[in-house]
C-alpha cells in the first residue's frame, strides 16, 4: 500500500461533520474509486467497493450515509459499516471490512494513497482481529 501514489482527492473545508465524499483516480478504464469521510472530527479514506458483491457502496452517487448518518451503507444490499473502523456490523458481508486507506492533510488538502487502477487492488477484503 505504501508503494501506491498520494492523490489529492477533496478539501477538509468542503466535508461536513459528518460527512463522506466520493473520489476516482487514475486513468483509463478501471479508474480507482474511493471516499474519505468525516465523523466527529476523525477522518478515515476507504476503497469505495463493498466486501460482499464488490459494488460501489453509493448510488444514487455521494450517499454513503444511513440517514441518521451514524453508519456508512452499501446501496444494492444494505451493509452497514462502521465509519471509524470500516467494520460491516449489519448485512450480508458481517464479519468483513471495507478496505482502509492511507490519508494526510496538508493545509487545507486531503491525500489519499491509493493504487490508479481498481485493477491493481487486492480485493481481499479485511476482516477483524481475531477472525479466520
Amino acid at each position: 500500500m505504501s508503494d501506491w501514489p498520494e492523490w489529492p482527492v477533496a478539501r477538509l473545508a468542503d466535508l461536513p461533520d459528518p460527512g463522506a465524499r466520493g473520489f476516482l483516480v487514475g486513468e483509463g478504464d478501471w479508474p480507482f474509486r474511493g471516499l474519505v469521510v468525516l465523523q466527529q472530527g476523525q477522518l478515515y479514506a476507504y476503497a469505495n467497493v463493498c466486501p460482499h458483491a464488490r459494488h460501489p457502496l453509493d448510488f444514487p452517487a455521494e450517499h454513503f450515509f444511513t440517514p441518521d448518518k451514524t453508519l456508512l451503507r452499501c446501496s444494492s444490499h444494505g451493509a452497514l459499516f462502521d465509519p471509524g473502523s470500516g467494520e460491516c456490523v449489519l448485512g450480508p458481508c458481517l464479519g468483513r471490512g471495507l478496505i482502509a486507506l492511507e490519508l494526510r492533510v496538508v493545509a487545507d488538502e486531503i491525500r489519499v494513497r491509493a493504487p490508479g487502477s481498481l485493477q491493481d487492488l487486492d480485493l481481499e477484503f479485511s476482516r477483524p482481529a481475531g477472525t479466520s
